[in-house]
């Protein structure tokens, strides 16, 4: 009975040892700074806190000046004063003066106003975020994760490895799941798996990256395309008003006839260089449009080879497994059989 049990049990963890040299130590890092600036309750509190601390400042200048026309007052009029009389005012300046460094530490010293409050304000948001860290690390088996903006020198950083977009996307699905109603919260899960899918896929990223800037590039290219036709149409308008006004100056026998031929010439080109310029537009819209397929069909084609690709290594994988796992239990039956 007892070797029954002793064989699955070396089976197992013949079998986690092998998982666990393949699988390598798996380390991530994210930026702290870059994640408080992009938390909206952060950056509201420190806006408030930046205004506070430019009054302080603006309280401690208010003092320097009288104490500096204390200063020139008593230059101007040492020499009718007593020696009693100076050094009671000069006593009265050194006071001031201290005040004003008592005040300048109170508010921003090494422990002052100013660094407490910061503080204050930073942890409720950092104590989310190492919560969020603890769990993309269990639910993405990371060993280590480490904080690029902390006093740890990192002399390079792979971009791959920063999850602090990650980080960010937990901390906005937590407050936004608040809000939301049965039918959006199911919504919003399936768009989250999507975005953890390619979190876990660095291929997907990386053309999911591509296509963003594709697509940042072609509303560039649209943006600038339509403000030319604005610019062309303002040119139109204008030339067509000027026309009528020339007309209209005509009229009362201040225009030539040579004006008039001018005239019909000018709008003649006008309207050619208006359909020229409508009929380039279309043509280049439908180029843009049949890239932008062809540019999308391909895509969509190396996507499904990579998962077809993936499936494959994984079957093998688990073969390979099955295989090293029949092995394993056939060298200890021949143990079994030999000591027997």
């Amino acid at each position: 009975m007892r070797k029954q049990f002793l064989f699955p049990f070396l089976a197992f963890i013949v079998l986690s040892t092998m998982n666990g040299q393949t699988r390598g130590t798996k380390i991530g890092y994210i930026d702290m700074e870059y994640i408080l600036q992009n938390v909206t309750d952060y950056t509201e509190a420190k806006s408030q806190l930046d205004q506070k601390a430019q009054k302080w400042k603006q309280e401690i200048e208010v003092k320097k000046i009288e104490v500096n026309k204390l200063k020139d007052a008593l230059k101007a009029e040492k020499a009718l004063l007593t020696k009693q009389l100076i050094d009671e005012r000069e006593t009265e300046i050194k006071f001031l003066e201290g005040e004003i460094i008592d005040y300048q530490q109170k508010r921003f010293g090494p422990n002052g106003d100013l660094i407490q409050q910061k503080l204050v304000l930073a942890k409720p948001i950092q104590d989310q975020v190492f919560t969020a860290i603890q769990d993309i690390a269990e639910a993405k088996k990371y060993d280590f994760i480490f904080d690029k903006s902390s006093d740890l020198t990192m002399l390079f950083t792979a971009k791959r490895f920063d999850i602090s977009e990650q980080v960010l996307r937990v901390l906005n699905r937590t407050e936004k799941r608040e809000q939301l109603t049965k039918k959006q919260l199911k919504d919003q899960e399936t768009k989250e798996s999507k975005e953890d899918a390619v979190d876990e896929n660095p291929v997907l990223a990386d053309r999911k990256k591509a296509l963003d800037d594709k697509k940042a590039a072609r509303d560039q290219v649209i943006a600038d395309r339509k403000l030319l036709q604005e610019q062309k149409k303002k040119e139109f308008e204008d030339r067509r008003n000027q026309l009528l006004s020339e007309r209209e100056a005509k009229k009362n026998g201040t225009v030539s006839a040579s004006s008039k031929s001018e005239e019909t010439k000018t709008t003649a080109v006008a309207n050619d260089s208006a359909k020229l310029a409508s009929k380039k537009v279309i043509e280049d819209t439908k180029i843009k449009q049949a890239a932008d397929r062809a540019t999308t069909l391909e895509e969509r084609k190396k996507v499904i080879e990579d998962r077809k690709k993936a499936l494959e290594e994984k079957k093998k994988k688990i073969l390979e497994e099955r295989e090293a796992l029949k092995k394993a239990k056939a060298e200890k039956l021949k143990e079994n059989t030999n000591k027997n």
